[in-house]
């Protein structure tokens, strides 16, 4: 009897995680092929067949990071699960950045391009397609107005100080920041966000929950085993530095042989990073659970500023990469424009389908300014 259980449990790991073998297998693969298929890009059909294959691969691994991480969520509970969430797609994101941008010519925008597209993702389209389907089939949907507010207070001026002020400091040329700057960046990115932690998993808890029938929902789900997706969210975790390597190789072909616009490296990145929070707080939406989409996007929109940017600073000045971070062009209006409909959507702690219209109109203006600036 104990042997047929443990088959059992074999089976159904092998059922719920065979993607895991696949992860590993395609980094034994294109370590002993990889040459050859890159050294043959110029064929568009292996260079579709690499790309998408490497994309699908990296997308694949980091839903199932988020799966795990969900799974971790259940069992801990908000803001908690959440801030599980946040922290392994930031991971994600950095280790994507960085492989991406070791590779390859210099790319100096690349961390700029993926902050602004992550923002742009989530806070155009993310959020936009999930106030539009949660407002269609729930007319209107709650939110703790306090934690959104909180959110914000934080998005905002790091936002601004990370990707507008560059462009309008004197002391470096270009949209650099000097040496202090940076430093000052950094230490104001980094002590904002722990603060944040701070506040929302201790004295304002309350601001990042909401009662209702989010609550109810919430407490419906079944723990699951905290241990089992915590180990196997690091296992997911581990190939996606590799994977994201080998993906750079196509993308640096496509932006430097094939001069498709810079800022796509950026947009692969934020698609990757930003897809599997996407599915969360879409399903939370349509479950009625809007405090727990807005937890997840706006979460995501922090966690991206807040550690993301020190983390690319650092690295950057360890590689000695130089990276602008200055936004440029109609981008800058952009950016100030979906900040500040925002505030205008989060201010009232009910959401709606015109909200969401509006979101995703901004998101088309995203797009559009990729390919016509």
């Amino acid at each position: 009897m104990a042997s047929g259980g443990f088959r059992i449990k074999v089976v159904r790991l092998i059922r719920d995680e065979w993607f895991l073998g696949v992860s590993y297998a395609t980094i034994g693969l294109f370590s002993l092929l990889g040459e050859h298929a890159y050294s043959r890009l110029s064929n568009p059909f292996i260079l579709t067949a690499v790309f998408c294959w490497l994309f699908g691969v990296v997308l694949g691994s980091c839903l199932n990071v988020v799966r795990h991480a969900d799974g971790v969520a259940e069992v801990i509970g908000e803001p908690y699960g959440t801030l599980v969430l946040t922290l392994s797609v930031t991971t994600i994101e950095v280790t994507s950045i960085s492989a991406v941008m070791l590779h390859g010519a210099n790319n100096p925008t690349l961390v700029r391009d993926t902050l602004f597209s992550v923002i742009m993702v989530i806070l155009g389209g993310m959020a936009g397609v999930s106030l539009l389907i949660g407002g269609w089939r729930h007319k209107e949907q709650s939110y703790n107005l306090q934690g959104a507010n909180s959110y914000l207070g934080v998005i905002i001026p790091l936002a601004v100080i990370a990707l507008i002020f560059p462009n309008y400091t004197v002391t470096t040329a270009g949209p650099t920041l000097s040496s202090v700057q940076q430093i000052f960046v950094t230490v104001v990115s980094a002590g904002l966000y722990a603060t944040f932690l701070v506040l929302q998993t201790g004295r304002y808890r309350g601001y990042f929950t909401v009662d209702g029938p989010e609550s109810a929902a919430r407490e419906m789900d079944h723990p699951r085993s905290l241990t089992r997706h915590a180990i196997l969210l690091v296992v997911y975790l581990l190939p996606i530095g590799l994977l994201a390597e080998e993906l750079a190789r196509p993308i640096d072909y496509l932006i430097e042989t094939l001069q498709f616009p810079a800022e796509l490296g950026g947009v692969v990145i934020a698609i990757i990073v930003a897809t599997p929070e996407a599915i969360g707080a879409t399903r939370a939406a349509l479950s009625n659970q809007m405090q727990h989409a807005v937890n997840i996007f706006l979460g995501s929109v922090l966690s991206t500023i807040g550690l993301t940017v020190p983390l690319m600073l650092l690295i950057s000045d360890l590689t000695h990469h130089v990276v602008f971070l200055g936004l440029s062009g109609a981008n800058n209006v952009l950016l100030l424009l979906t900040l500040a409909v925002s505030v205008v959507t989060f201010a009232s702690g009910r959401t709606n389908v015109l909200q969401g219209a509006v979101h995703v109109v901004l998101f088309a203006a995203f797009l559009l300014l990729i390919f016509e600036a």
